[in-house]
């Protein structure tokens, strides 16, 4: 039971002799549709780092809601709202003392889509200054390259952008490479977006508002680790075809 004491009281010798259960926690839980990552298939949210999110949740004893909103909602839920927390989020200074955080979950690229007729090549990605670039609002991408100058135009959700890249609206579009693919694919466009630039990495983390208590966020950790070290983080990878997506290691910063 959620919250609730369980209460068990055995009568001996005409006295009560009651065993109290401390309450198990529960966390409201935010993502947005960025599949493979996180998605919903037939009505049930999964994807890898979703999956991950469950087993963790499973052996820190943890009960959970995991609702799927628009990035700038989930955001602005997670750092307002006691007892949430919010995958996958990129760790950035300027976020860092809002959350407590669960992880690395995963690792994740930045990379540059291009219509493939326009023949855009960039060698850096000073050659993307002049270009308009699309990003979703929220992301950091869209707003780390806006506060570098370059010209971004955002968007409410990620899918709106491979349209405006079809339509001439944008010359680039800045997501990852797994998500980008996977979009344009259910987008009916696998061949006619393509990557043409991946220049960062980052870690992403399960962000968790500063209510929830260092002892559970050390309980998190300490589940994800152990399925790191049991190799089931990698085999649910697996399972989304994870790795079968994955930009040149050793040309991305």
């Amino acid at each position: 039971m959620r919250a609730e004491r369980i209460i068990l009281c055995l009568c001996l010798a005409g006295a009560a002799t009651c065993t109290v259960a401390a309450p198990r926690p529960f966390l409201a839980i935010f993502t947005e549709h960025t599949p493979p990552s996180s998605m919903t298939v037939n009505g049930q949210i999964t994807g890898f780092a979703t999956e991950k999110v469950r087993a963790v949740m499973a052996r820190a004893g943890i009960d959970y809601r995991i609702d799927m909103l628009p990035w700038t909602r989930a955001l602005a839920l997670a750092t307002s709202q006691p007892d949430t927390c919010l995958y996958s989020t990129t760790r950035t200074s300027e976020r860092d003392k809002l959350f407590k955080w669960v992880g690395p979950t995963h690792e994740n690229d930045w990379t540059m889509f291009a219509r493939a007729d326009r023949g855009i090549r960039l060698a850096s990605l000073e050659d993307a200054r002049k270009l308009r670039i699309g990003a979703y609002n929220g992301d950091v991408r869209g707003e780390t390259l806006q506060g570098e100058g370059f010209s971004v135009d955002s968007v409410r959700d990620n899918f709106s952008n491979p349209r405006k890249l079809m339509a001439g609206r944008i010359d680039l579009w800045v997501t990852s490479l797994r998500v980008g693919k996977t979009i344009s694919r259910e987008l009916g466009w696998p061949q006619e977006i393509v990557p043409v630039l991946t220049f960062k990495r980052t870690e992403l983390y399960l962000a968790c508002h500063p209510s929830v208590s260092d002892a559970l966020i050390a309980r998190m950790n300490s589940a994800l680790q152990a399925m790191n070290r049991e190799g089931v983080s990698k085999e649910i990878e697996h399972r989304f075809d994870f790795w079968g997506i994955e930009p040149n290691r050793a040309s991305v910063p």
